[in-house]
């Protein structure tokens, strides 16, 4: 099978389409004939070796595909590696079946950035009717969900950030009440001034440094920040436990992969209640890109140089 496989870590440039043998599915495993498979920002800290999880050489990258089972199942899966290859295995405890009436894009949309956003939403910051909400990041893959999800759960007014006008337009047509660009030197004042002159209920962060420092200080009393990421690879300045009593500030840590150490089957209720707002047409998986496996390079540099709006997916049959 063709497929994507880094031999030393890096930037986009280790990323080398090769042939390799087809894998074979072990107990409690499947094997998936790829139709899409999901790009995220992660990949790029995978390929260079930064990420939560470190990872190993030789490796094909991509934690997540849809496709078919050899038994005729459409499914969506979270994969440790493997997914830029035209075959993968799958574990089945991570696979879930995928709804007619929701596309390869929708479903891999789903499946990492929604569950992302339902976590933060609804785990994370627990969000109240009637409270503001800021989305850093809200034209990317999580950002652009959060944010019809935070509209759509009853958030008082939804505070979106973004690069570019285009981008913020973006997230403006997605619900939100108000675009800001992240580089505004007074970040915080920006924020509070967006919220009508009133400090924010909610942070939704995964850029890191300045963005991260300035948003706890835009936070209202009670007020929580759930960050999950770190684009710039900058770490934003220590937090004193004792400082957060000045405003009864809460900081959230939020990974994906924790999700299934939770009791009971919460990955499963979360992509049950995705899966039918998209399929009764309240939530939009924003299209952000195709790319062949010979594109592969081109995806990461996109999406680092944050060139990248939506979903991006990779197609194994180009």
């Amino acid at each position: 099978m063709r497929a994507i496989q880094i031999t030393e870590f890096g930037g986009p440039e280790v990323l080398t389409l090769t042939e390799l043998p087809d894998p074979e599915p072990g107990p409690g495993e499947l094997l998936l004939d790829v139709s899409r498979a999901g790009i995220n920002y992660a990949d790029t800290h995978q390929a260079e070796n930064s990420y939560l999880a470190r990872a190993a050489l030789p490796l094909v990258p991509g934690a997540e595909a849809v496709g078919r089972t050899p038994d005729g199942r459409r499914v969506v899966a979270l994969l440790g590696s493997g997914g830029y290859a035209e075959k993968a295995v799958a574990p089945a405890a991570t696979a879930w079946d995928v709804p007619d009436a929701v596309d390869d894009l929708s479903a891999l949309g789903l499946v990492v950035q929604g569950a992302s956003a339902w976590l933060l939403l609804r785990r994370s910051v627990h969000l109240a009717p009637g409270e503001s909400v800021v989305v850093h990041a809200a034209a990317g893959g999580v950002g652009t969900l959060a944010v019809q999800l935070a509209k759509a759960w009853g958030a008082g007014r939804v505070i979106a950030t973004a690069s570019s006008k285009e981008k913020r337009d973006l997230a403006l047509d997605l619900g939100a009440d108000v675009a800001v660009d992240p580089a505004e030197p007074d970040l915080k004042a920006a924020l509070i001034d967006a919220n009508e002159g009133r400090r924010v209920d909610v942070v939704l962060e995964m850029t890191g440094g300045s963005v991260t420092d300035q948003s706890l200080r835009s936070l209202a009393p009670f007020g929580r920040l759930a960050f999950y990421g770190m684009a710039s690879r900058t770490p934003p300045s220590p937090v004193q436990p004792a400082a957060l009593m000045a405003h009864s500030t809460t900081i959230a840590g939020m990974w994906l992969a924790h999700v299934f150490q939770l009791p009971g089957d919460v990955m499963r209720t979360a992509l049950d209640e995705l899966f039918g707002l998209v399929a009764n047409g309240r939530l939009r998986v924003v299209a952000g890109g195709e790319y062949g496996l010979t594109e592969a390079r081109r995806a990461h540099e996109d999406l680092r140089a944050r060139r990248t709006t939506g979903k991006l997916v990779l197609d194994p049959s180009r």
